[in-house]
C-alpha cells in the first residue's frame, strides 16, 4: 500500500515554533489602537421614533477621514456602548440606503467626556423628529440595590405610569419621547404594569440583579398594544461595551475588542496541537 509522505520534521518544528510564538505574542500584546480606559467615554445609538422608517446612522470622529456608518437601524434598536476617545463627535441620520452625499435628515453633536456615557436617540414623531443626547448615569447603585429608568418611546400611550404589582412605583406620568432618571429598587423578579388613562396597558416581567443599571424601553408593539425591552446599561458602575447592534439592525462595523481574545486563544490552541503532534512524532520515531 502506498504511504502518504509527511512533512519533514524540521519544517513541522519550525511551523510549530512560529505558530506558538505568534500565539504568545498575540496573547501578551494588546492592540496598539486601544485607548487607555481613563481616556475613553461611551456612546450608544438608538432609534426611538415609532413612525420613522429605518435610517443609516453616521458617526464622525474629529480628524477622521471617513465616518463610521451603521446601516438600516430600525425602530426600537439600541446599540451597545461604543468606546470612544474623549472629544466631539457628529451624528447624522439619513434614510436607509440614501447616498452619503445626500443631506442628512437630522444632525447633532455629542461632546464625549472621559468616563461618561451617552445615548444619542432619534425621538418623537416623524413629522417633528429630533436627535436627543441623553446623559446616562452608569454609577453603581447602593449596595444590595438595582436601578432602572424608563425610556418612553410609545406613541400609542402618550403618558404612562410604570409600577410593580405588589411593589413600588417605578415612574409616574412619563410622556412620550421623554426619559426618567434612574431609580433604585430592590433586585429580584418583578411584574410590572404599564399604562395610563389614555392608550393601551400591558404587563411585563423583568429580572433586576443587584449592582446593575437598566433602561426599560416602552415601545409600540408590532401587532398593536405596547412592547417592552429591558437593556442592561452597566454592572457595578462599569459598562462592558460589546461593540455591536443586536441582530437584524444592520450591524455595527467592526467587532471591537471582544473578538481579540478569541483570536489569541485560537492561535494558542493551534500551537498546543502542533506541539503535541511534534511530541508524538518524536516518541514514535523509529530507530534507524
Amino acid at each position: 500500500m502506498p504511504q502518504l509522505r509527511t512533512a519533514p520534521r524540521r519544517l513541522v518544528a519550525a511551523a510549530g515554533a512560529l505558530l506558538l510564538g505568534t500565539a504568545l505574542t498575540a496573547a501578551a500584546t494588546p492592540p496598539a489602537r486601544a485607548a487607555a480606559p481613563q481616556d475613553v467615554g461611551y456612546v450608544r445609538l438608538a432609534h426611538l421614533s415609532p413612525d420613522t422608517p429605518a435610517v443609516d446612522v453616521y458617526l464622525s470622529a474629529p480628524g477622521a477621514a471617513e465616518p463610521r456608518v451603521f446601516p438600516a437601524v430600525g425602530y426600537g434598536v439600541v446599540s451597545d456602548y461604543l468606546p470612544l476617545a474623549a472629544g466631539r463627535y457628529a451624528v447624522a441620520m439619513r434614510e436607509a440606503g440614501a447616498p452619503a452625499s445626500q443631506p442628512p435628515v437630522l444632525t447633532t453633536e455629542v461632546a464625549v467626556e472621559a468616563g461618561a456615557a451617552y445615548t444619542v436617540a432619534g425621538v418623537g414623531r416623524h413629522a417633528d423628529l429630533g436627535l436627543r443626547v441623553l446623559a446616562d448615569d452608569l454609577s453603581a447603585p447602593a449596595p444590595g440595590q438595582a436601578k432602572v429608568r424608563v425610556v418612553q418611546a410609545s406613541v400609542r400611550a402618550p403618558v404612562i405610569d410604570v409600577a410593580a404589582t405588589d411593589g413600588p412605583a417605578i415612574a409616574d406620568a412619563v410622556r412620550f419621547a421623554t426619559t426618567t432618571d434612574y431609580r433604585e429598587v430592590e433586585p429580584g423578579r418583578w411584574r410590572l404594569r404599564l399604562g395610563g388613562d389614555n392608550g393601551p396597558t400591558t404587563d411585563a416581567e423583568v429580572t433586576l440583579s443587584g449592582g446593575r443599571a437598566y433602561s426599560l424601553l416602552v415601545l409600540d408593539g408590532r401587532r398593536g398594544g405596547l412592547a417592552t425591552e429591558l437593556r442592561e446599561d452597566a454592572r457595578g458602575g462599569a459598562v462592558i461595551p460589546a461593540g455591536g447592534v443586536p441582530a437584524g439592525a444592520g450591524g455595527l462595523a467592526g467587532r471591537g475588542l471582544g473578538a481579540y481574545p478569541m483570536v489569541a486563544g485560537a492561535l494558542l490552541a493551534a500551537a498546543v496541537v502542533v506541539g503535541a503532534a511534534l511530541l508524538v512524532r518524536r516518541r514514535r520515531r523509529p530507530v534507524w
